[in-house]
């Protein structure tokens, strides 16, 4: 049978490849690599100890819906591009949607506030550990991710998996938001956007060998 072929017959059927099983073959390993990811964030680094305080505040809900949103999204993709022949357009374009919204409030912060402080909003005191946190916090989702997409059917393996690094990315980025009390717009933006395209990079690397079936 040709490749052709056998997309063809599968992007037909209707049980592996289905939305609903495509979604449920990937929850299960994510919910566990998120878990040990968050085990890992509160056991190395610990959660922030003002994170009552502030949960009270804007600016971090900005940055918790940032990440939880653009994982939201990316889980979207992925379960797409685990389906041959389901189209992906519309939901790579949503991506732009949380990128736009915190690189418009970055910009706005920086517009308004004092000279004096634009550098620390943008650079705080964690940018040099920022990204690698997220991307070691991200490890367990990749892997989780990579390993639910193995149950399904991606041919686009490059695309899959850098979908994959991107919802690791984000949902890792969430999960270091609980430890982070870091959360200037401008920040976020930058570092923590950073830290997300690496584990998507890394996903798109490793998608190539890890999801080929």
């Amino acid at each position: 049978m040709q490749t052709s072929d056998l997309i063809a017959e599968l992007a037909s059927e209707d049980s592996r490849t289905s939305r609903r099983g495509a979604a449920m073959h990937l929850l299960g390993p994510l919910v566990a690599g998120g878990a040990v990811s968050f085990v890992a964030m509160w056991m190395w680094l610990g959660i922030r100890p003002d994170l009552v305080h502030a949960i009270g505040t804007p600016s971090y809900w900005i940055k918790f819906a940032y990440t939880l949103v653009l994982a939201a999204l990316c889980f979207w993709l992925v379960e797409r591009l685990g389906r041959p022949g389901a189209q992906t357009a519309r939901a790579r374009r949503m991506l732009a949607i949380p990128l736009a919204v915190i690189i418009v409030l970055a910009i706005a912060q920086l517009a308004t506030a004092p000279a004096t402080i634009r550098m620390h909003l943008t650079m705080g005191a964690s940018a040099n550990v920022c990204p690698w946190r997220i991307v070691a916090l991200s490890l367990p989702i990749l892997i989780a991710a990579e390993l639910g997409l193995r149950r399904l059917a991606p041919t686009r393996l490059i695309g899959a998996g850098a979908a994959a690094g991107l919802l690791a990315g984000a949902a890792g980025a969430w999960i270091y938001a609980f430890h982070c009390d870091e959360s200037a717009a401008p920040f976020v933006a930058l570092w923590y956007t950073l830290g997300i395209a690496a584990v998507g990079a890394l996903g798109g690397a490793s998608g190539k060998w890890l999801l080929r079936w």
